[in-house]
C-alpha cells in the first residue's frame, strides 16, 4: 500500500530535504526511522527539494509497504525516534498511484522579514534595518502574477526543462515587527522565492524602481535579479493536492 506522511520540520541543521552524499538531509533521517521501525528498507518521496536551511510547517511525502501497520501508533514510534527538528504530524493511506511530488497542485510559501532588532528572531526571520517602502514592494510582487517565465530568478545550471510557473497569489503582511511575504504557484524553481524577496527588498529600499522589475524578468537573467536572501526566513507553509489523492479514492 502507498501512504502520505504530512510533517514539518525546522532547516537550520540540515543541508535541505533531498539526500546528499555527504550531508545530513531531511529525508535521510526519516528514511532512517521508518527503515527501522518497519523492519525493511523504506524510501520515501518528497512532494519538493527544499534547500539547506528551508524549513516546512507543511510538507508531504509518500512510500510503499507491505507491512500492516496502526497509523497513529507509528506516527508515535517516528516522533519518538526521529530529532526534535523534524515533526510527524499524520500518516494516511492513499491511493496506489498517488505521488507526493506530481499530484502537488500548489505550494505556498512565507518568507518573513524582521523590521525591528529581535532577540528571539533572529534565526527564524530575516532582519532589515533599514526602512522599506512597504507599498512598493506590494504593487511589485502583484505585477508577478502578469508573468510566467521566471528563469531571471532560478539557480543557474539547473536541470530543468521550462522556467514557466503560474503564481496563483502574493502579498505582503506586518505581523507585528515582522513583514510576511506570502507566495503560492503551481511550481517553483530553485532559489526563486528567495531571489524574488531580495529583488522586492532592493525595490522597498529605493535602490531599483518598481519598472525595473519588468526589464528584469524579460530579461531572463539571474544576474539581473536582486540578491537571494538567506534561508533561515523561508517556510514551505502549505501543499494542496486534490482530495481524490488525499482520500484514496
Amino acid at each position: 500500500m502507498r501512504y502520505f506522511i504530512a510533517l514539518s520540520y525546522n532547516g537550520k541543521d540540515y543541508h535541505g530535504w533531498q539526500n546528499q552524499p555527504n550531508a545530513i538531509s531531511v529525508q535521510e533521517v526519516i528514511e532512517k526511522a521508518l527503515s527501522t521501525l518497519l523492519g525493511q528498507e523504506t524510501p520515501i518521496v518528497g512532494a519538493g527539494r527544499t534547500d539547506a536551511g528551508v524549513h516546512a510547517k507543511n510538507m508531504f511525502a509518500h512510500f510503499d509497504t507491505d507491512v500492516v501497520f496502526e497509523n497513529e501508533n507509528l506516527c508515535y514510534r517516528l516522533n519518538a525516534l526521529l530529532p526534535k527538528d523534524v515533526a510527524i504530524q499524520h500518516i494516511f493511506p492513499v491511493a496506489p498511484d498517488a505521488h507526493a511530488r506530481f499530484h502537488a497542485t500548489s505550494r505556498t510559501y512565507l518568507y518573513r522579514i524582521a523590521l525591528e532588532k529581535n532577540a528571539f528572531n533572529f534565526e527564524s526571520a530575516y532582519f532589515i534595518k533599514q526602512k522599506l517602502d512597504i507599498p512598493k514592494m506590494q504593487a511589485a510582487a502583484e505585477s508577478l502574477l502578469n508573468y510566467k517565465d521566471f528563469q531571471c530568478f532560478s539557480k543557474t545550471n539547473t536541470d530543468v526543462k521550462t522556467y514557466n510557473c503560474t503564481i496563483m497569489n502574493v502579498h505582503f503582511e506586518q505581523v507585528d515587527d515582522e513583514l510576511h511575504f506570502t507566495i503560492q504557484a503551481d511550481r517553483f524553481l530553485r532559489n526563486m522565492v528567495r531571489a524574488i524577496v531580495g529583488t522586492l527588498i532592493n525595490i522597498g529600499l529605493g535602490k531599483i524602481n518598481e519598472s525595473d522589475l519588468h526589464t528584469i524578468i524579460q530579461s531572463k537573467n539571474r544576474q539581473e535579479a536582486g540578491y537571494s536572501v538567506p534561508a533561515h526566513g523561508l517556510y514551505l507553509i502549505h501543499i494542496s493536492y486534490p482530495e481524490t489523492i488525499k482520500n484514496g479514492n
